[in-house]
């Protein structure tokens, strides 16, 4: 017995000592997070319009389009867009993105062009570059062969309590690096993120993609279709009985001969979730389950005849495919597809086991497969050792004579003489290319300095594919599939991938490293997650207080039981983060009177406490965010006039405090009209907070994993 006890009292404290060890390690972490936090640019009361206003300003400094040799590749990030240039077969472009830290997101907007057969990275600075973004989408032209068009996408504060999408449409000459915003005639796409462009002759395809309202993300299956020729978009109307592809986002959308072809994709439905711990046994709620798709939709584009008026819009039909033969198994979110020959290659991505409502198990990939998409068919691509060529090639020195091989080296040794000479002659290798009066750039002299380059080193060559990971950038020029980055998730850490490697799709003799460098290991978790674990902490306190040793031994082997694999912790902590972060939440009132930072007190309106519309809020919108308010505000206006609340009926209540907010939506319609018009005018869509968005409602904000862009 008393060594039993002894034997418990160690326990203790090994405990107390591994408690101290965990405190001070939280209180570290905590303070790498406010040094973070403390840098600059999370601000307790940010205001985007302010933040975009300043970069807009930042734009306006650069007066021509200059393009600067580089010190290396691009900082690290995710969501962004990249493209074989149409403009030059040497040459990969890269626009947008963001990076987070687990506590603050960064967003881009600089264009970077990577020139392959010298192996240097090149920024582009221009005046009307777009804003920063993620999630938007971009293809090249079709018949505009040399232009690229970009849509949407959207952009937060850096902690993410808001964000916005933007509805912005944006031309780039990739010869003249020139960014042109289109003001197209009559309607447009709404704002969106997510969303897969394509192209088919003269038009323009966009599909899908998310919106992030102040209830839940709700996800797109609109079709829209641009007219390069006559500027102008087609929402074409389908037969109700017609098949078509379901609300989805992070899908693969391809050019194809008569149209264009989509498969998969990611989506949360709403689906019935059993209440198993309630005391009738039985019951249930609404939950948001996320869904891969597997289908395969072939979409039939038929433009106007000749003799019809211009701008007549195409007859468009969409056609269900069988699910593709040999599909890769088990099924995977965030497989990112790239067009090559008449197929997709298709690379990476996540399959997610949902175990419960707290955790997700996942398992990354890093295989390569083609998608034949006439035999609707996948292939596993596989890297394959290259053939013996050195062999044959010392074969075919040896039965070269002493005379042709002198021959041959005299030769090499004059080429060598004549590109140092022709490179002495020029300014250097960091010239700046700007553009002239007509904002065109001196392309003749860019085109003489390609000549005669040749990368500074040789780029490690591996049999091994990268990493695994998902939601990586893909683009093929010529026969060459070139990644950039992705992303991946451990032990609720996002880590975001800084390298880029290539594959010659016709050789598939190794996979090509050109740069890998090592990944940020600055990671903060949200102060949300220390302070649950505070409470965690303080409850086995309270437990060893009371002597329950058996409690206490559970908590604790819970407490040091290693945690789940959970890519969808960044959504979590976003929409918890949110409630404690309403201070730093940009709402619309704030947005409204961000014009007047420095105006006096008495030129700012007095708020009267009622809840406030936002811009593009419907009256039923704006009751049905804010109903439990107005009823709270009525009842108690009821009780001061001595009215018997009891004796009423509920639909009674809500229709008078539906009355009431339908008085106050029409009495700030003047003012939000005037913040509508701002907004639309900057391309920018809903402006949504997070602190007022329902935990259950799916979907989280901003980004993250479990959206799968």
């Amino acid at each position: 017995m008393a060594k039993d006890k002894k034997s418990k009292s160690d326990g203790k404290k090994a405990k107390a000592a591994e408690k101290k060890q965990k405190q001070e390690k939280k209180a570290e972490k905590k303070a790498k997070v406010k040094n973070a936090k403390q840098d600059g640019s999370d601000a307790e009361d940010v205001d985007l319009d302010q933040v975009l206003e300043e970069y807009r300003r930042q734009q306006e400094l650069f007066l021509k389009i200059t393009e600067t040799v580089a010190d290396g590749p691009p900082k690290a990030r995710a969501a962004a867009c990249f493209l074989a240039s149409p403009a030059n077969a040497n040459q990969l472009l890269l626009f947008g993105g963001e990076y987070f830290n687990g506590a603050l997101a960064t967003f881009f907007n600089d264009l970077h062009i990577y020139y392959i057969d010298r192996d240097e990275w090149r920024t582009v600075t221009s005046p009307n570059t777009p804003l920063p973004r993620s999630g938007h989408a971009w293809c090249r032209g079709g018949n505009q062969s040399g232009s690229v068009f970009l849509f949407g996408g959207e952009f937060s504060s850096p902690k993410q309590g808001t964000f916005y999408h933007y509805n912005d449409f944006w031309r780039l000459d990739p010869a003249a690096r020139e960014w042109t915003r289109l003001d197209t005639k009559g309607r447009s796409p709404p704002a969106r993120s997510g969303h897969r462009m394509t192209y088919y002759k003269q038009y323009i395809v966009l599909f899908g993609g998310f919106q992030d309202t102040a209830n839940q993300t709700r996800y797109l299956a609109d079709l829209w279709l641009y007219d390069t020729a006559n500027f102008v978009w087609f929402n074409p109307a389908l037969p109700p009985a017609q098949l078509k592809p379901d609300a989805r986002s992070s899908f693969t959308l391809l050019p194809h001969d008569q149209g264009a072809v989509l498969y998969g994709g990611f989506s949360r439905v709403k689906a019935a979730a059993s209440n198993q711990g309630s005391k009738g046994g039985g019951g249930g709620r609404t939950a948001m389950k996320a869904v891969v798709h597997q289908d395969c939709f072939y979409l039939r584009i038929t433009p106007p005849a000749a003799t019809t008026a211009p701008g007549t819009a195409p007859v468009v039909r969409w056609e269900r495919r069988k699910k593709p033969a040999n599909a890769p198994n088990p099924t995977r979110a965030g497989a990112t597809m790239a067009y090559h020959r008449g197929r997709g290659i298709m690379f990476g991505g996540v399959h997610d086991i949902e175990e419960s409502e707290e955790g997700l198990d996942s398992e990354f990939f890093n295989q390569l497969f083609a998608w034949n998409i006439e035999r609707n068919r996948f292939f596993p691509l596989g890297l394959r050792k290259p053939r013996q060529a050195a062999k044959k090639a010392a074969g075919n020195e040896q039965r070269v004579g002493r005379r042709n091989r002198a021959a041959a080296n005299e030769e090499e040794l004059l080429k060598q003489l004549a590109a140092l000479e022709a490179t002495s002659k020029k300014t250097g290798d960091g010239d700046d290319y700007s553009s002239d009066e007509d904002g065109a750039m001196d392309v003749d002299k860019k085109a003489e300095d390609d000549e005669g380059k040749a990368p500074a080193r040789q780029m490690p060559v591996s049999m091994e594919m990268p990493h695994a990971r998902f939601n990586s950038l893909l683009a093929v020029q010529g026969d060459v599939l070139y990644m950039y980055g992705g992303t991946y998730e451990k032990d609720d850490r996002e880590f975001t991938f800084d390298d880029m490697y290539a594959v010659d799709l016709g050789k598939m003799d190794g996979c090509k490293e050109i740069f890998s460098r090592p990944m940020d290991d600055a990671w903060y978790e949200s102060e949300d997650e220390d302070d649950e674990d505070d409470e965690d902490e303080y409850e086995d306190e309270e437990e060893e207080q009371e002597g329950e040793d058996v409690e206490m031994e559970d908590a604790a082997a819970d407490a040091n039981a290693p945690k789940k694999f959970t890519p969808s912790t960044r959504n979590k902590n976003k929409g918890a983060g949110a409630a404690s972060d309403t201070a730093s939440t940009v709402d619309t009132e704030s947005v409204a009177d961000s014009e007047d930072t420095e105006a006096t007190e008495a030129d700012v309106p007095e708020d009267d406490g009622l809840p406030h519309p936002r811009p593009f809020e419907s009256r039923r919108d704006f009751f049905n965010r804010t109903s439990n308010e107005w009823q709270e505000i009525l009842m108690e206006k009821l009780r001061r006039s001595g009215v018997k609340i009891e004796y009423m009926l509920i639909k009674e209540i809500k229709t008078k405090a539906f009355e009431m907010s339908e008085e106050k939506w029409w009495d700030c319609r003047e003012e939000i009209t005037a913040l509508e018009d701002e907004q639309e005018a900057a391309g920018i869509g809903e402006v949504v907070s997070l602190a007022d968005r329902d935990s259950g409602g799916g979907g989280g904000g901003g980004g993250g994993a479990q959206r799968r862009r």
